[in-house]
This record gives structure tokens, C-alpha cells and sequence, in this order.
């Protein structure tokens, strides 16, 4: 659509809503307030776009890494950042597994 047929597309639009009388204006208004399917503009704008909120959300760090580690995980495709993640996870519980004491540990040594 080029500039004159949107001049004149828009002149036709206020023309048709120029026509409506009071009593057709109700009567429009009425039947999309009964319609099941109708949504009002302040229930759309109530939400945010985009991904919804985490109930832990995570934080931005800048951290330094070794090259290679870095190509590694960015060879892998999208969602590196989060694979690296769960490497760390996975090795902060191997290490909290490894801090908790045994039951060899916890017994008394008899003199």
C-alpha cells in the first residue's frame, strides 16, 4: 500500500466511524461486553512481555575462563551460559557430598 491509497484507506475508515450514530455505538459496546471472548485492553496490559519472572531469578557475573574451556561450551550451540551452570551445580554438590562425614568418620576411635 503506497502513501496515497493509506491517506485515502484511513479517510474511509473515519468516514464509516463518523456514521455510527450514539444509539449503534451502545448497542457495538454492549455486544462486545457480552462476547465470552472479548478481553479488555487493561486485563492485555497487565502482563509483561517476554519470559516470565523466575522465582529465583539468576544474577550477572562477569567471570574470567580458560580458551579452551570457553570454546568447549560455546561449541555446543545456544545455552551455553546454562550448561555451564550446571557443570558448576553439579560440582558444588559433589563437593558438599564429599564435605559430610561418613559413618566410618563419625564413630570414636578407642584408645
Amino acid at each position: 500500500m503506497n502513501d496515497q491509497q493509506l491517506v485515502a484507506h484511513r479517510a474511509r475508515i473515519r468516514a464509516a466511524l463518523d456514521s455510527i450514530t450514539p444509539a449503534e455505538d451502545a448497542a457495538i459496546a454492549k455486544a462486545v461486553l457480552e462476547d465470552p471472548d472479548t478481553v479488555l485492553i487493561t486485563e492485555l496490559t497487565k502482563r509483561r512481555p517476554g519470559r516470565p519472572v523466575a522465582d529465583t531469578p539468576k544474577i550477572p557475573v562477569s567471570i574470567r575462563l580458560s580458551p579452551d574451556v570457553l570454546d568447549h561450551y560455546r561449541s555446543s550451540g545456544r545455552g551455553w551460559q546454562g550448561r555451564i551452570d550446571e557443570a558448576l551445580r553439579k560440582l558444588m554438590q559433589l563437593e558438599t557430598q564429599d564435605e559430610r562425614p561418613n559413618a566410618v568418620t563419625r564413630r570414636k576411635k578407642r584408645a
